[in-house]
């Protein structure tokens, strides 16, 4: 999807996702080491960016939409944490390579020919030894309706994670439903990819 669909998307007063971090993150967050340096991939309006600088990390949020990294930057404001921005086409520019202690994406979709360089991206930019932590909509989530793209182009395959990422270390992965009330835009029993991995 474009920088126009999400500044669009992201235009609305309040927070569409909510301002509370996915819960996911939160439940694995604990692994990351304290004082880490950490990137945020298709992080949108910044609520799992600001719940890790209020955790004490060195934060850095990447997207394509502006108008979402400046309700980034108000929400770390109102929680009196610093959080970096960086607008950028994850989809067609390399973020710098090893550079973060841990990396995290929550719900980042794009085409499935723009999926691996996506991912690679997000993997490349932590360090060895550093974590990748990610929750993301499987193709079946289009049966449930409960938020995220109506295209299967858009959604992932669980075998494509794996292939890509064969040789990394899996700690924690999981195909299946989980309930994400998330703002207005995920409601309800969904259908998620989850996992930890350890470069």
């Amino acid at each position: 999807m474009s920088k126009e669909h999400w500044d669009k998307s992201f235009s609305d007063t309040d927070f569409v996702y909510g301002e509370k971090e996915n819960h996911f993150i939160n439940n694995k967050s604990n692994i990351i080491p304290d004082h880490s340096m950490i990137g945020c991939f298709a992080e949108g309006e910044g609520r799992n960016a600001v719940y890790l600088a209020k955790l004490g990390h060195d934060v850095t949020a990447f997207d394509q939409s502006t108008v979402g990294l400046e309700k980034t930057k108000t929400l770390a404001g109102q929680n009196n944490v610093e959080v970096k921005t960086a607008a950028m086409d994850l989809t067609k520019e390399k973020v710098q390579g090893n550079q973060f202690n841990a990396a995290i994406m929550v719900y980042g979709h794009v085409p499935k020919n723009d999926q691996k360089f996506f991912m690679e991206n997000m993997v490349n930019s932590v360090k060895t030894g550093g974590y990748i932590i990610f929750e993301i909509y499987s193709e079946a989530q289009l049966e449930y309706q409960t938020g995220g793209p109506k295209s299967v182009d858009m959604l992932y395959d669980p075998a494509d994670i794996l292939n890509w990422f064969q040789s990394y270390k899996f700690i924690h992965f999981y195909y299946g439903e989980a309930v994400r009330n998330e703002g207005k835009r995920h409601v309800g029993t969904g259908h998620v990819i989850q996992a930890v991995m350890k470069k």
